[in-house]
């Protein structure tokens, strides 16, 4: 049988050019655009030959998506260089989240999607059994989108594997309309983005459990041996509050009712029981600032526990979630098991394994510096050039640093109101293209219309009839800055991908909103971290050629996460 290597040299394929790749266990089917392969136009076999045809050809592989098609590759020990994840350019194309195979086929094919959740056919109607996926409608069959791609041997997989190439290129085509070669490449890096979260997820962080469960200890005290015991260290717990209650008044800290009924009656009035609020207050009376710590002991008990650790931490001292990478609003990674929201106290447990070390690497005041570049405004370019943009920012708006960075911040979220707001009105003279950008997503927004990123992403804006006024400014809000957000999102994701495909040892074990967190040899370590930083110059000459934004990274070399110093806001 020909290997896959030689196929798809004997097909002209070369470095990046499409092939359809579908995988059911330990089998792979290939197919590439048009049936251009001589004797055949579908390559099927195992997994491991398109390992080796990664590495000796790489293909830009075309996945219905790379969540599905990566996890099978790396339980078959393949890892994919590159790919065109149809799901991801769904998610460009068309906004939102849902991006199954029938939803990503019928907006390709200029048909109205399948309800959601319509779900497998009734098990009586064989009428959806076909060896033939797209039906007399033009849709997909369900039974095809639902995994029976998988359950009838080479030819349905092949099948499988030419239609995703068929939704690809028209997928292309219809980018290019959007925003020509920027938004190809940004559906490029989303793609491989997706990849990273397979390996993200496969993968884990590496963690020091004896360490992670001193933390636990110091914080919340023993494990408990029995549930007697766990309740008795609740008790103790909220035993530390309810010292500072009025003549030992009772109160169930977990109910906001009994806790402001608490609060009141100790003299400390207010409207609710959030915890900007209760900051604000916590030198006026010692029950505040002892039901404040309560909180964040509470937080750890209930979510970063030794439950938590059990459910999560592997025997092999890797912590493992689930990771996607787009939360459907602003294109966000986003990751499950506690990755994305660990309390700052326990990321001393995170701790690189022996013979390595961590690359930190965290982007400073990202949300300006793309805003810069999105809208082009030559004067917050050029604030960009400092180290501290919101130095020259201070200057020119004639405030102090901190008013300048509310002020930036403020504008970006449609604040109007509060500290700042002066400064920021100064904000439309000093840099008024990046002030008209704004202004007009968020005019937009208000009237309904969808906006699109920088990268060409959907952003769908609804509008009702008879909307309170209240509502649409919150949509105009939501719109401006979502056209920040989803940039910034847009370049950190390029960036990340870099990085994965620049590295010559080692992998990214973290991507948490502008940081990344890499784990390699201790002696490839400060050649890592000039690596890390060449990869952040380059995304950016990728990323908005021709801009004269500076982009810029706190990256250091750590033993463990928390050894980060945190970079000037």
């Amino acid at each position: 049988m020909t290997s896959l290597t030689d196929w798809l040299r004997s097909a002209g394929v070369d470095r990046s050019e499409p092939a359809g790749l579908a995988v059911a266990g330990d089998r792979a089917a290939v197919a590439l655009p048009g049936g251009t392969a001589p004797g055949g136009t579908v390559w099927t076999g195992g997994i491991a030959e398109v390992g080796t045809a990664d590495a000796a050809v790489r293909p830009r592989w075309v996945l219905w998506s790379a969540e599905v098609t990566a996890r099978a590759c790396l339980a078959g020990g393949v890892r994919l260089a590159t790919c065109w994840d149809v799901a991801a350019a769904h998610r460009l194309l068309c906004g939102g989240w849902r991006a199954d195979a029938g939803v990503a086929w019928a907006r390709s094919q200029g048909l109205t999607p399948p309800e959601a959740g319509s779900g497998p056919p009734d098990l009586f109607d064989l009428s959806d059994d076909s060896a033939e996926p797209v039906g007399d409608d033009g849709q997909l069959r369900q039974s095809w989108v639902n995994g029976g791609w998988a359950d009838g041997g080479a030819a349905r997989l092949g099948r499988w594997a030419a239609l995703a190439a068929e939704v690809a290129g028209l997928q292309r085509a219809a980018l290019t309309r959007v925003n020509g070669s920027r938004s190809l490449a940004v559906a490029a890096s989303e793609s491989a983005a997706e990849l990273l979260c397979a390996e993200l997820g496969h993968d884990g962080l590496p963690v020091n459990r004896d360490r992670a469960e001193e933390l636990l200890t110091r914080i919340i005290g023993p494990r408990p041996r029995s549930d007697a015991e766990a309740l008795r260290l609740r008790s103790a717990r909220d035993a530390a509050v309810l010292a500072f209650a009025p003549d030992g008044m009772a109160c169930d800290l977990r109910s906001p009712a009994q806790v402001l009924k608490l609060l009141r009656t100790a003299g400390v009035d207010v409207p609710d029981t959030r915890a900007h609020r209760l900051r604000a207050l916590r030198d006026t009376h010692p029950l505040v600032n002892a039901l404040l710590e309560w909180r964040k002991t509470e937080r750890i008990a209930t979510t970063y526990g030794y439950s938590w650790l059990d459910a999560c931490l592997g025997a092999d001292g890797r912590l493992r979630g689930s990771w996607t990478g787009c939360d459907g609003a602003a294109g966000r990674m986003t990751a499950s098991a506690g990755l994305h929201n660990m309390p700052a106290v326990l990321r001393a447990a995170v701790v690189a394994e022996p013979g390595h070390v961590f690359v930190r690497a965290d982007l400073g005041q990202i949300e300006p510096r793309v805003l810069a570049a999105v809208s082009g405004d030559a004067g917050l370019a050029a604030a960009s050039a400092a180290d501290d943009l919101y130095a020259p920012v201070a200057a020119a708006l004639g405030v102090d640093r901190p008013t300048a960075k509310v002020a930036v911040l403020g504008a970006m979220y449609g604040q109007t109101t509060g500290h700042g707001a002066m400064a920021g009105r100064r904000l439309r003279s000093a840099y008024p293209v990046a002030m008209d950008y704004l202004d007009a997503g968020d005019r937009a927004a208000q009237a309904g219309k969808d906006l699109r990123t920088y990268g060409g992403r959907l952003v769908p804006m609804r509008a009702s009839p008879g909307e309170p006024p209240a509502r649409v400014a919150a949509r105009g809000r939501y719109g401006r800055n979502a056209l920040v957000q989803g940039a910034a999102a847009e370049f950190f994701k390029m960036w990340a991908v870099t990085v994965r495909a620049r590295l010559s040892a080692g992998s990214i074990v973290l991507c948490l909103h502008d940081e990344l967190l890499v784990h390699v040899p201790g002696d490839y370590g400060q050649a890592s971290a000039e690596l890390v930083d060449a990869c952040l110059a380059e995304t950016a000459a990728r990323w908005a050629p021709g801009s004269a934004v500076r982009f810029g990274s706190d990256t250091r070399v750590l033993s463990a996460w928390s050894d980060a110093k945190d970079a000037s806001g």
